[in-house]
């Protein structure tokens, strides 16, 4: 016989930490429903984030280099199954609720706009003068409104706390501003655990990706980055000498594993310390519990601002970036003087959101590939 929706309750009663969220105890959703049978109230979160359109955009979004560039690049897909992957690792190892922890990391990038961070830029700016945008109350907005996929509510009606995940997501990349209704200082752990497995993924897989398209190389990263220093004496010593695909692979794959490590052990260490015993508790502290060590924060931040130095920056990646980038501002001008091209079911929210909004939302969900046929399609021949 199946588990019902009960039994896997009392199983995570019984295996899960005390300040972990259990998901019997969810301040649940907005609009009620049935609960479900044979899924935990996380778990059908999770599929329904898997199941979304949003979600299955992701695959032809930007993560770092524009879509389409090579094809083991990573994109806002693989970095979002990547990061969900880490997230579920560090909440296993810490007792943490990992179904929860997954449906937040799986969730925090539905919102982003085509072409990475420099679209969402793009957007913002647009939009100073009409609330701004920034990815991550996009996402929100995503779960809350704009998925239409069931008869009785809007968007996907997920539980408060992975809406709290997304409302309070954060990290060196990041800055969400807060929205009424998530108002206690911190997150839940399982939060906390994916804000911090996003981080770490973006860093080292980018490192990957820099490599594979030659824009960054390991001499150079052996001498200006302790943190690869540091990896790939210990992979030379434990394998000696390797390919050079397999010895790349080996010390990025040490790397993330001396971060999630330091993770571990280091919110071990914080959560005994704050002697916290309950989800709540765990809410109402000022800073959050689930940090690296102040040492792995001094070489993250260096790794950061080296890849920031050597491969954002670097031409390759900015400059077609930049260039598919000056197309949302002419699609954004374009949609607002012939509000009819952005369809019919768009253009209905208008009269709750605004034009400028709407538009927005409209651009935003975009993938690369789509955002660039369409400017073909209005400009292409144009002075």
């Amino acid at each position: 016989m199946p588990r019902t929706r009960q039994e896997l309750e009392q199983l995570e009663r019984q295996s899960l930490a005390p300040y972990a969220q259990f998901s019997a105890d969810t301040r649940g959703r907005e609009h009620p429903e049935v609960p479900p049978e044979w899924r935990t109230h996380y778990q059908r979160d999770r599929d329904r984030v898997i199941h979304s359109r949003a979600f299955r955009r992701l695959e032809y979004k930007t993560q770092v280099f524009l879509n389409g560039t090579g094809d083991h690049l990573r994109t806002r897909l693989t970095h979002t199954i990547e990061v969900a992957a880490v997230a579920r690792n560090i909440a296993r190892a810490l007792r943490l609720n990992e179904d929860l922890t997954e449906t937040i990391a799986l969730a925090h990038d539905l919102g982003h706009a085509p072409f990475g961070h420099k679209g969402e830029a793009a957007l913002n700016r647009l939009m100073k003068d009409h609330g701004g945008f920034e990815h991550n109350r996009q996402s929100l907005r995503l779960v809350e409104e704009l998925e239409q996929k069931y008869p009785a509510f809007p968007g996907l009606n997920l539980t408060w706390e992975v809406r709290e995940g997304l409302v309070k997501h954060h990290t060196t990349y990041d800055h969400p501003r807060r929205r009424a209704g998530f108002g206690a200082p911190a997150a839940s752990l399982e939060a906390q655990v994916a804000n911090l497995a996003d981080e770490l993924t973006y860093s080292s897989h980018d490192l990957d990706d820099g490599l594979e398209a030659g824009l960054l190389s390991e001499r150079r990263l052996a001498r200006d980055v302790r943190l690869w220093a540091q990896a790939s004496r210990a992979v030379q010593k434990q394998h000696g000498h390797l390919p050079n695909e397999c010895r790349r692979y080996f010390t990025i794959r040490t790397i993330i594993d001396m971060q999630v490590h330091d993770v571990v052990e280091t919110a071990e260490e914080l959560i005994r310390a704050a002697g916290v015993r309950s989800a709540e508790e765990v809410r109402q502290r000022t800073k959050p519990l689930v940090q690296y060590s102040p040492g792995r924060r001094v070489r993250n931040l260096e790794l950061r601002d080296y890849l920031y130095e050597n491969l954002y920056y670097n031409p390759v990646v900015h400059q077609p970036n930049l260039r598919a980038v000056r197309l949302l501002d002419d699609l954004f001008h374009h949609y607002l003087r012939h509000p009819g091209e952005i369809g019919e079911k768009t253009r209905k929210r208008t009269r709750k959101a605004g034009l400028h909004r709407t538009v927005c939302d409209y651009i935003a969900g975009m993938t690369d590939r789509y955002a660039l046929l369409e400017h073909q399609r209005l400009f292409a021949g144009k002075p």
